[in-house]
């Protein structure tokens, strides 16, 4: 009997490194044949931008078809930003989850608390900066954003922040490796609980105690 996989939550401010870690953290899964891990693909109602695949990068959907199963209570969160939807399906999560893949929603804190509503199983990981000063080092190398926009993610990232007593863990990611490193630690952990120890070992555990 195989185990089901875990779900994962992973919220961060921009820049603290959190899609660094996951992109990190599923090679390295990969390198080392371990359980099969994936990243929750959102849906949107936003228009696909140059290079994006449906089904890849987001399973697009008209704002009708969004509401629709909004009303079906069809989302394990959603959200609308700048007048656009987004959400994550309760369904194509579940269904990954009894095959035993190991999944991680890129949320934030407010779709955190939706989801813990419903999942409350579900495990929460903050990615937090060493210091405001280095978080805002990072946003402006990235040389993509204007001061008013930094100054405005530096804003949002103080109320981020602020949220951190909701999650289960806390990752400073200070030295990437060493982020990574306990990133690999929390997940390894939920896979050696004893629920999942069981449903993996059952015959063996069975035998043991006959």
């Amino acid at each position: 009997m195989n185990a089901s996989g875990n779900l994962f939550i992973l919220s961060a401010p921009s820049g603290a490194g959190k899609s660094s870690l996951i992109t990190a953290l599923l090679k390295q899964g990969k390198q080392e044949s371990t359980r099969p891990m994936q990243v929750s693909v959102s849906h949107t109602t936003r228009d696909p931008r140059p290079g994006e695949n449906d089904g890849e990068h987001y399973h697009f959907a008209s704002v009708e078809n969004f509401k629709r199963q909004i009303k079906k209570n069809s989302f394990y969160e959603y959200a609308e930003v700048f007048g656009n939807y987004y959400g994550t399906s309760e369904a194509a999560i579940d269904d990954q989850l009894a095959q035993g893949i190991d999944v991680f929603l890129d949320i934030d804190w407010q779709g955190a608390q939706q989801v813990r509503m419903k999942k409350p199983s579900v495990t929460t990981i903050f990615i937090s900066p060493p210091s405001r000063k280095e978080l805002e080092s990072r946003l402006r190398g990235r040389g993509q954003d204007s001061d008013d926009v930094i100054a405005s993610r530096m804003e949002k990232a103080q109320c981020e922040c602020s949220h951190f007593q909701e999650f289960d863990y806390i990752i400073i990611n200070d030295d990437f490796d060493q982020a990574l490193t306990e990133l690999t630690t929390i997940v390894n952990n939920q896979r050696l609980k004893r629920n999942q120890q069981v449903a993996k070992h059952k015959v063996l555990l069975d035998e043991l105690i006959c």
